[in-house]
């Protein structure tokens, strides 16, 4: 059994935000008076929320992944990140394009098709 202060130095953490996914409901150490007790299914709790994170889960998505007793709802909320995630890939990838795209100016602001991409933003707006 670990303190939270040898669990925080452990994963590099800050004692509060364990605290902090406590009171979310990722985390349920054991209390031995007032103290936190954390055992080798807590460690792998954090190590889990920290993959997740990572891997850009939002806390609600930790907390089902954690959880969730059906294998079908696991299967869901993974789906739904899947499909953030294959968005925010595309937005990242649409920004490097959009970095290293065809413009032969050296300076952003000087090129043709990032000024077509603010009047665009500008008819938008």
């Amino acid at each position: 059994m670990k303190s939270i202060g040898e669990v925080a130095a452990r994963f590099g953490l800050p004692a509060h935000v364990l605290r902090y996914w406590e009171a979310e409901g990722l985390l349920a150490p054991a209390r031995v008076g007032a103290r936190r007790r954390y055992d080798d299914a807590d460690l792998r709790r954090v190590a889990a929320i920290l993959v997740a994170k990572e891997a850009g889960f939002e806390l609600v998505d930790i907390r089902s992944m954690l959880t969730d007793r059906s294998a079908a709802g696991r299967a869901a909320m993974a789906a739904r990140q899947r499909d953030r995630l294959r968005a925010r890939i595309a937005r990242a990838q649409a920004a490097l394009e959009l970095i290293e795209g065809d413009c032969r100016h050296d300076d952003l602001m000087a090129c043709p098709h990032f000024q077509s991409l603010l009047d665009r933003q500008l008819d938008r707006s």
